[in-house]
């Protein structure tokens, strides 16, 4: 882990309301647990655990075409997690029906 990378807790607040370059919609007040982010965290971590391992190839001169092969499969998995995650969102977050969902679903779609 870099030493840049801190869990949300542990991040100053005035960080944690800043919204990425685009925005989002709304802010959730109360941190919430979904049953499928267990699983995701483990993806997430199997995925980091890759990235380490092709960094450790750059590092030790392996041919560039090995090194693109292991970084798309970073990739696919970091896609695979994020999919699951907006699937899941979907699936459990959405669902008044008014303006402000449709305007997410907007917004999620360009980000699958």
């Amino acid at each position: 882990m870099s030493a840049s990378w801190r869990p949300a807790n542990l991040m100053p607040q005035s960080l944690l309301y800043h919204p990425p370059q685009g925005g989002y919609q709304f802010y959730m007040s109360e941190p919430h647990i979904h049953a499928t982010h267990p699983a995701l965290i483990t993806r997430l971590k199997r995925a980091e655990g890759h990235l380490r391992h092709v960094i450790g190839m750059i590092e030790a001169g392996k041919p560039c075409t090995e090194i693109a092969t292991q970084m798309q499969a970073v990739e696919r998995a970091l896609t695979t997690a994020k999919r699951a995650l907006i699937h899941d969102h979907i699936d459990h977050c959405l669902g008044n029906g008014g303006e402000s969902d449709l305007i997410e679903m907007r917004n999620l779609a360009k980000l699958l």
